[in-house]
């Protein structure tokens, strides 16, 4: 059923422009959307915006998409966004409900990219109320998978893969069905400790660990990419929206970035996603679906890049791959726990108050106190969630304090 809900070719008819809705747009995914939207020639507008603490940002993207209305996630932003959008006749408001309430302006499609736990909520209504969400919010399946997916199995709406690797496991697999399908494989940059020994990942900066080879990301992300847990979180988002079994789902380092995802057949034949490291690509192909929008992204020249090449990922040097895999093997409460521990470990790393390795550290005692002492029901509804969320980053606050 699940995969129904992705691959039923079937498509209201839209009449230019497709209204969206951007949820996280003053980050690193907003933005290159913005950049896809503008190239489009007016085949899309834009209802609505939301974003987290900075009113300015925000005022400047509304103006420029011609939003109807902004909401900033924090109050104490609300001052600069009002201000910057003075005069436009676009409408501010403050707050989360703000932005739940951006989440659920008439729309075709919404953006959802907001970073971390605080895009459950907004991502989810939007689904309930009927609305197709590109998701680019790994912790909307992380924390409640079970829960996004009967949601828009019971609304009929359409979730659709817009971070590059699963984006590019859904264009592979095409009209395929799940239960033709051997393998799953979902490619990893290596990120920049790729060829570090472990002692020397053990000793890595802040700074070390942000800069990334290939891509241009937000910090939080940037550091899970360095540790492989942004693979693993993507193996569970994988299980949820494609409805594969763990046992299908696999991981391989590619340095290139070219190959994005690799879906294997029962007949032993391969199909491939790949496309240069840009995120305007599965962004595009999110907003267009399932027509093409065309890009200005760099074409793919493989004459040029000779050699792809890929190896197993090191479970020793990057164990947060392993205890992501784990918990995804688990299931229940499990990638709950794991994303918000991993959140707060990710945090006190930035800050210089922990290793490198400590993140993994942190997020695997948190499943395992989750574990000992039973917190490992599934989230029934999204309050659920965001309980299981709230009491394991403060089980890791306390333990790394």
């Amino acid at each position: 059923m699940r995969t129904e809900l992705l691959l039923d070719s079937e498509d209201r008819e839209h009449k230019a422009p497709r209204r969206l809705v951007i949820l996280g747009a003053t980050g690193s995914i907003g933005r290159s959307t913005a950049d896809v939207i503008e190239g489009a020639g007016g085949a899309f507008s834009v209802e609505a915006i939301a974003g987290g603490r900075d009113g300015k940002a925000l005022a400047i993207m509304a103006r420029r998409l011609g939003a109807r209305f902004a909401a900033v996630s924090d109050p104490a932003a609300y001052d600069d966004l009002k201000e910057g959008l003075a005069g436009t006749g676009i409408k501010a408001a403050a707050g989360p409900e703000s932005v739940t309430q951006a989440a659920l302006f008439a729309s075709d499609l919404v953006v959802a990219a907001i970073s971390g736990a605080a895009g459950v909520e907004p991502t989810h209504a939007a689904l309930a109320a009927g609305r197709n969400v590109a998701l680019a919010n790994k912790e909307c399946l992380v924390c409640a998978g079970d829960l996004f997916m009967r949601t828009a199995a019971a609304a009929g709406t359409r979730i659709l893969p817009m971070d590059s690797e699963y984006n590019a496991i859904f264009q592979a697999l095409g009209t395929s069905r799940v239960d033709e399908v051997e393998e799953m494989i979902l490619t990893a940059s290596g990120g920049p400790f790729r060829t570090w020994s472990a002692q020397d990942i053990a000793a890595a900066t802040p700074e070390q660990a942000l800069a990334h080879p290939n891509w241009s990301m937000g910090p939080k992300v940037t550091i899970d990419s360095a540790s492989l847990m942004n693979k693993g979180l993507e193996l569970i988002e994988a299980h949820h929206i494609f409805g594969i079994p763990a046992a299908k789902l696999g991981v391989l380092v590619h340095p290139q970035s070219i190959v994005h995802g690799l879906v294997t057949f029962a007949d032993g034949s391969v199909t491939a996603g790949m496309a240069c490291p840009d995120m305007k690509v599965p962004i595009a192909h999110c907003l267009g679906y399932p027509a093409r929008v065309t890009t200005a992204a760099r074409r793919l020249d493989l004459a040029a890049i000779a050699a792809l090449t890929f190896e197993r990922p090191d479970l020793g040097r990057f164990p947060a791959l392993r205890v992501a895999m784990a918990a995804l093997q688990q299931g229940g409460s499990m990638p709950t726990v794991l994303n918000a521990a991993n959140e707060v470990a990710v945090e006190f790393f930035l800050a210089g108050r922990i290793g490198f390795m400590d993140i993994a550290r942190a997020v695997e005692q948190c499943c395992e106190t989750a574990l000992r002492q039973n917190d490992s029901a599934t989230p029934d509804t999204v309050a659920q969630a965001l309980a299981i969320d709230h009491i394991s980053r403060e089980r890791t606050r306390a333990a790394l304090s």
